[in-house]
């Protein structure tokens, strides 16, 4: 079976992990719906690679909730960071009772080890789970609209990072961002589903908490 992260306990407000640097403890933080008007879902740094390629498993079209999961980082039980653990795409209030790898194109989980796992790269620090119809249009943008939408405008939140930005009128197609953990780096998506196979969740661990 290829590398799946503790999501069950990571998912969990309160949750609080430890390791020899201190603490982590695991806050939940609503951060708006993502709408998918083709029901299509990308996970990728929409300010590096816009164009990347949505995953094969598909949900139908519509409006979902999103969530941050923000570790505050503790160090004698003194808050000296937070940053984002995971971002969560929701599409169903069925809790998961087991775990995949979001794969996208010709990706093969037979092809992956124990340790290994298809992760999408990030070089701007920042992480979405949106639609293809408003990622096509951020690819047209020239650096000064995406300085002007997700750089200059940072606003002040407990979730690191996040921005909120609506790129397809028409469709409303919207990208959520957020920080990306520690910043650049390369992660994994997982699909939740419930006991009858029907998708719960997409999440993308950002790596912040210790196993």
């Amino acid at each position: 079976m290829p590398y799946t992260p503790d999501l069950d306990r990571l998912l969990t407000s309160g949750a609080r992990f430890t390791d020899q640097h201190g603490a982590y403890l695991i806050e939940a933080h609503p951060v708006g719906d993502v709408v998918l008007p083709t029901g299509q879902v990308v996970g990728c740094d929409p300010l590096v690679c816009p164009e990347a390629e949505p995953f094969t498993v598909t949900v139908p079209p519509g409006r979902y909730a999103a969530r941050a999961w923000v570790a505050v980082v503790l160090r004698e039980d003194a808050e000296v960071d937070r940053r984002v653990a995971a971002f969560q795409l929701l599409v169903s209030d069925e809790p998961a009772t087991r775990w995949e790898p979001a794969v996208a194109g010709d990706q093969d989980v037979a092809t992956l080890g124990a340790d290994d796992y298809f992760g999408y790269g990030v070089d701007a620090g920042a992480g979405t789970l949106a639609d293809p119809t408003a990622l096509s249009v951020l690819e047209g943008w020239d650096y000064d609209q995406v300085e002007q939408v997700f750089i200059d405008r940072l606003p002040s939140s407990p979730v690191p990072g996040l921005i909120t930005a609506v790129l397809d009128e028409a469709s409303g197609a919207n990208v959520v961002t957020v920080a990306t953990g520690w910043g650049d780096g390369c992660y994994g998506t997982w699909i939740g589903r419930a006991d009858d196979g029907r998708v719960t969740s997409f999440v993308t661990d950002f790596m912040v908490v210790p196993e």
